[in-house]
């Protein structure tokens, strides 16, 4: 059973990263708690990214319910680590347009960022050191809702998994929640889960789906069933992009649906 504060005030904290690359334009809502600039030393990408997620672990653990703005999904593994110190058990609600269920072994093109779900559920062993002592999420405490854009491997890999799929529905996504049982929840979402003609600047568009309305109802929709003590959004827009005022509006909504208060600064960008 929980024993969390959902409703309370939520923690923002900013890794402004794409991988081992840092986003300078990256926007950094005046209300932040934390911003992430740690140095990463030369080095292999996979190992530059260890010492990015261990500063986010660091930034993580002590929040009291953080809601992390990033530019990618693999640091997810550095905010569930933190948040398994103080959970037993946690679930996963996992919001994507793709499924993120990449491995070296079956993935085409190697893009650490496509194998953020797999990490978490333990299918990556050996691509990062172990200092976050990050336990593997069951398949069965996962729920995957959208990935509408898989890659034929991964596609049989997730066919072959016990992770929930259900389509990005306000009802399906409780339904699903519901029946996983009164156990934490961690709430990941990658923006391009929205209609891609909603989200200019994109940096992996995937066409139609559903809109940024239907999606701040699946965010409501799991607030209102399950105890969300933490929140991921992979802001993963172009690097020019990822400022724009169309951007922040989109990323106000997207965590006001969640129950967070995001100012930005007067200086914002347009």
């Amino acid at each position: 059973m929980a024993d969390d504060n959902t409703g309370g005030a939520w923690d923002p904290i900013v890794t402004p990263w794409h991988l081992d690359e840092h986003i300078p334009a990256f926007p950094i809502p005046a209300t932040a708690s934390e911003v992430l600039r740690p140095d990463l030393p030369a080095g292999p990408v996979a190992a530059r990214m260890s010492r990015l997620h261990r500063a986010a672990l660091d930034a993580v653990t002590p929040a009291a319910r953080p809601l992390v703005l990033s530019g990618d999904c693999p640091t997810t593994r550095a905010a569930v680590a933190g948040l398994q110190r103080r959970h037993h058990d946690l679930a996963v609600l996992w919001l994507d347009a793709h499924g993120d269920f990449n491995t070296p072994a079956i993935s085409t093109s190697g893009y650490l960022g496509g194998m953020a779900l797999a990490m978490l559920t333990g299918r990556t062993p050996g691509l990062f050191d172990d200092t976050l002592g990050l336990r593997p999420i069951p398949d069965t405490s996962v729920v995957l809702a959208d990935a509408r854009d898989l890659d034929p491997a991964e596609r049989d890999a997730l066919s072959a998994s016990h992770v929930h799929r259900v389509p990005a529905d306000p009802a399906a996504v409780a339904a699903a929640l519901d029946r996983l049982g009164p156990v934490p929840v961690y709430l990941h979402l990658d923006i391009d889960v929205i209609h891609g003609a909603e989200l200019p600047g994109a940096r992996f568009p995937s066409g139609p789906g559903p809109s940024l309305a239907q999606i701040e109802d699946c965010l409501a929709a799991a607030c209102a069933t399950a105890t969300i003590t933490a929140a991921y959004l992979a802001c993963a827009w172009l690097p020019d992009h990822v400022n724009d005022h169309a951007t922040r509006t989109t990323i106000t909504r997207l965590t006001t649906a969640l129950g967070a208060n995001l100012a930005w600064p007067s200086h914002a960008g347009t």
